[in-house]
């Protein structure tokens, strides 16, 4: 009798498994680097907080919300060159659809932002230096190394919804997803068996400070410890 019902659970239990593997099979599949991800999820940023978006004295506030898309624009596309590795998270076909579809919000962003540094720098060419230096410490404010997996995952997400945002909401979707962007770049491993797979890192608050940077814009990482 035993037997018997022992079989019988077995088979309930391979047709359960064969069904969740046909419905698993016929719909798309989604990039997933985790089995359990990390929660990098923050609030929405309205402003150029430190550790988030790089200090603009003095911005309006629709240079802010430039500076903010911006910010989104450049992790994503760093995203798009370092997380190729993997390439079901489609980072680099995400932003280069990214580009096509919204190009014209993005275009607006950068006019405003040059307006920006003409506005603090009388000279063009001192202006046109400061907004390739700002440029640049945006990048490489998106750079890590123990937390790509993170990072990677979190970006082809942001990325995929930045896909489907309505014209003129990339504004929108930044001030919302920024702060979980610049929380996965930090250490974390996996969330369900951590003890087995992955150790978990702390998460921190990440540090943009104006003393990791010399007079030439280069980053220097012994002043930013």
């Amino acid at each position: 009798m035993r037997v018997n019902a022992l079989k019988q659970n077995m088979k309930t239990i391979v047709a359960a498994l064969s069904i969740a593997g046909a419905s698993l099979g016929a719909s798309p599949a989604a990039a997933q680097i985790f089995l359990k991800s990390p929660n990098f999820s923050g609030a929405p940023v309205t402003t150029l907080e430190p550790g988030v978006v790089l200090p603009l004295p003095g911005a309006s506030p629709e240079e802010t919300r430039a500076a903010l898309l911006w910010s989104l624009r450049a992790g994503l596309n760093v995203a798009a060159l370092q997380c190729q590795f993997d390439p079901t998270l489609l980072t680099l076909n995400q932003y280069n659809y990214l580009l096509a579809d919204h190009g014209t919000e993005l275009n607006k962003a950068y006019t405003t932002l040059t307006g920006y540094f003409k506005k603090q720098n009388k000279n063009a060419k001192a202006a046109l230096t400061a907004l390739d230096q700002y440029g640049t410490r945006t990048y490489l404010g998106f750079s890590t190394v123990r937390g790509q997996l993170g990072f990677c995952l979190t970006a082809s997400r942001i990325g995929r919804a930045a896909l489907f945002s309505p014209r003129d909401g990339l504004g929108n979707l930044a001030t919302l997803r920024l702060r979980e962007f610049r929380n996965s770049l930090l250490p974390a491993g996996e969330q369900q068996f951590p003890r087995f797979l992955m150790p978990y890192y702390t998460l921190t608050p990440i540090r943009l400070e104006d003393k990791c940077w010399d007079k030439k814009g280069q980053f220097n990482a012994r002043k930013c410890r």
